[in-house]
């Protein structure tokens, strides 16, 4: 079974689903709203979980209700978890197209790594979102250390880079990561993808570069769409689809995310089910 390690953010997700956004000071009435673990890192290993692999989660959470919630809803994920706060994110999205605007605390407590021996043992694929420090920067070291692949979701410019990515086998760009594939490359990174919504994903890998098309699909929500687009991506470098070739398994999944109201684990996973009656990529 494909094992993926994910590191990193984990938040209580408080998502309204609304007509239109409101304006500063106007109250309006959401059509659904959902509670259910969010952050890249989270995400990303609930999406590895509905594709069948083996999922890990080192994060951190609050000795607290919330982190308890967030906890037991992330099963069957194997989560260990440093003490710290359990951020909440207010996610408002809109319904004829499915955006989204999201205001979250995040990392906002320093934390120590555990003992990561057994969590790296269980590891085909490492996978860091670039949140907690004290978390990202030992388990970068450890998988470099012991050869295993490790990627990088990166979705915005964090200081943390600087060190991390050195360590870096694939890093995954959003599109409005502040950095150029060149200047991604300069710090040693073999592989740069960047997602673009609906546009295709780009690639550059050894001088070589490529395009990938994405799905086309009716939109209804794109929150965590690009944390799906990592899970399924490690899932796939760990499950032994080359590193290019795996792109578009990402991109597929994603779709079926944002084509979700609400919870998408489920349907994620009967997606995987129904790919050739298999859990393969």
């Amino acid at each position: 079974m494909a094992a993926v390690l994910c590191v990193g953010l984990t938040t209580l997700d408080v998502t309204q689903r609304v007509h239109a956004f409101p304006a500063p000071g106007e109250k309006v009435r959401s059509i659904g709203s959902h509670l259910a673990p969010g952050g890249p890192a989270a995400n990303a290993a609930r999406a590895v979980a509905a594709l069948g692999g083996s999922s890990s989660l080192l994060t951190a959470l609050g000795a607290d209700a919330l982190g308890e919630f967030v906890r037991a809803s992330l099963e069957p994920v194997q989560v260990v978890a440093v003490e710290g706060t359990t951020p909440v994110s207010m996610v408002v999205v809109r319904d004829a197209d499915g955006e989204r605007t999201v205001v979250s605390r995040n990392a906002s407590v320093p934390v120590t790594a555990p003992d990561l021996s057994d969590l790296l043992a269980a590891a085909d694929v490492v996978l860091l979102d670039g949140h907690h420090d004290g978390l990202v920067i030992p388990v970068a070291r450890a998988a470099k250390a012991l050869g295993l692949p490790v990627v990088l979701d990166a979705g915005s410019w964090k200081p943390v880079l600087d060190h991390l990515l050195p360590l870096v086998d694939v890093a995954a760009c959003a599109s409005g990561f502040e950095r150029s594939a060149a200047e991604v490359h300069s710090y040693g990174v073999p592989l740069v993808i960047r997602t673009n919504g609906p546009a295709p994903v780009t690639w550059s890998r050894n001088g070589s570069t490529g395009e990938v098309a994405v799905p086309a699909v009716r939109v209804k929500d794109t929150n965590g769409a690009g944390d799906v687009w990592h899970g399924a991506y490690a899932y796939a470098l760990a499950s032994g689809t080359d590193p290019v070739a795996a792109i578009g398994f990402a991109s597929q999944a994603a779709a079926v995310r944002v084509g979700a109201v609400g919870d998408w684990v489920e349907r994620l996973a009967r997606w995987q089910d129904s790919r050739s009656g298999s859990r393969s990529c």
